[in-house]
């Protein structure tokens, strides 16, 4: 079965054992049969790619690595950012015998035999032992108690791996005792670097093949910020592209080898801006299907979500407002789920946010009010606020004539009544025009009926 940590053997290719146990002190050499993932897994920190803001000169698991004072950690973070690479480096840093063993085949019995053997080593061998779980948070609460003494007195060190937040997945007496980091997906430049080392590298394809820029964009889009994902697909390429006798490993290489076409979708260029335009185009024009089309191109592209997000949240204003004034607390929820749940569950609330926005009726009385407001202002058409309506809280106002002669209007039964609100300049002037659509028909009749109250007219 595969862990969901960096640089580890992939289950379609070679199980790993339920516990492996290495002697840190060893010099340890994968072999050339090994995935490519394997063979290229850091073996010190300055070969470590990305999470800079826990390995800068002075960060705790800099500290750690580099054979400070122990602790147990907990590393919390998506697939293929590096948790077991880490505890890897741990062990060796700290001369320790490492154990790592899967929350997903382990139980209590398990863990209790490897405390045992770690206590007895620790005792007769003065050997300490560097204890790797990963996925963790499957442990039930009992599993995860049965760490607890061995961490408390350090029979091990405990380097556990979660791909959930561990305040809601570990048990308190277990995250009290143990450093919480969390790692961040890896950015394209990492997963790029990470591409180019394993192209060049001996104990990569060491220099016999090339890829051409479209090829390496692919898997970088492909990649997710996964390291893993990325040096899997390298390699299933470099497969196809050898039975070839081909020396470039092109798209077409790589697009057959993963089974999955390039999405032509470039985040910094033309495509990046035609697609979003149409998306909004789609959404304004009310074509759901249209624009679920455009969504789902961006998603495969790997755009960031949190844009996709933003674009909903202006649209709801700029395209549907106050004819479904819900669409923007529609759009502004699936904005927060996003950053909540992230990628790839987000997707879902994006799509809902899509449709919502796009089967709605439509009304861009919003944008045409306002701009239309910000014109006047920035003409000129700013004039003095009327002495009714100014603010009559502090010394002397009433001698400036402030707030004199204002009426309530929740004094009158109607709630409405005759009163100058704008500069003199500016009365008798329109912005709002809503329209026959959706929730503003209603308005379509209120709206004039208020101004005429408000202006005396009727």
């Amino acid at each position: 079965m595969a862990q969901d940590e960096l640089f580890t053997v992939n289950a379609d290719v070679a199980p790993p054992p339920e516990r492996t146990t290495s002697n840190a002190a060893e010099t340890q050499a994968d072999p050339a049969s090994s995935p490519l993932a394997v063979r290229m897994r850091p073996r010190s920190l300055d070969e470590v790619v990305g999470q800079q803001h826990l390995l800068r000169e002075g960060a705790p698991l800099r500290r750690l690595v580099e054979g400070a004072a122990p602790a147990s950690v907990l590393l919390y973070g998506p697939p293929g950012t590096g948790k077991t690479t880490l505890a890897n480096l741990v062990s060796i840093a700290t001369g320790r015998r490492f154990v790592a063993m899967s929350a997903l085949s382990a139980g209590v019995k398990e863990v209790r035999g490897v405390i045992e053997e770690a206590r007895r080593r620790r005792q007769y061998n003065t050997e300490n032992t560097v204890l790797f779980i990963d996925e963790v948070h499957r442990f039930s609460k009992t599993q995860q108690d049965a760490l607890l003494g061995a961490v408390e007195d350090r029979t091990v060190l405990l380097v556990a791996a979660t791909t959930e937040n561990p305040s809601f997945s570990v048990v308190s007496p277990l995250l009290s005792r143990s450093l919480v980091l969390q790692l961040r997906p890896l950015t394209d430049d990492d997963i790029t670097q990470l591409l180019e080392r394993a192209l060049a590298d001996e104990r990569g394809l060491g220099g016999e093949l090339t890829l051409t820029e479209d090829a390496r964009a692919h898997l970088v889009r492909l990649a997710g910020g996964d390291a893993r994902r990325a040096l899997t697909a390298l390699e299933a390429a470099a497969d196809a592209a050898s039975a070839t006798e081909a020396k470039t490993i092109d798209l077409p290489i790589v697009e057959s080898t993963v089974d999955k076409a390039a999405v032509r979708y470039d985040r910094d260029g033309d495509q990046h801006y035609d697609v979003i335009s149409a998306f909004i185009k789609s959404i304004r024009g009310s074509d759901v299907d249209a624009a679920l089309h455009y969504l789902a191109r961006m998603i495969e592209a790997g755009e960031d979500p949190r844009f996709l997000a933003r674009r909903l949240v202006v649209h709801a204003s700029e395209d549907i407002g106050m004819a479904d004034p819900t669409a923007l607390q529609a759009a502004v929820a699936a904005s927060h789920a996003v950053q909540f749940i992230g990628m790839p569950e987000g997707r879902l609330a994006l799509a809902q946010a899509t449709i919502h926005l796009a089967t709605a009726p439509k009304s861009n009385s919003v944008i045409t009010g306002i701009d239309a407001a910000l014109a006047d202002v920035r003409g000129g058409l700013a004039g003095t606020v009327p002495p009714h309506l100014r603010d009559g809280h502090y010394a002397g106002a009433k001698k400036l004539g402030n707030a004199q002669g204002y009426r309530y209007p929740h004094n009158v039964p109607e709630g409405v009544l005759a009163q100058q609100y704008p500069p003199d300049e500016l009365v008798g002037k329109d912005y709002y025009e809503p329209t026959q659509r959706g929730a503003e028909r209603p308005l379509a009749e209120r709206v004039p009926k208020l101004r005429r109250t408000i202006r005396g007219e009727r």
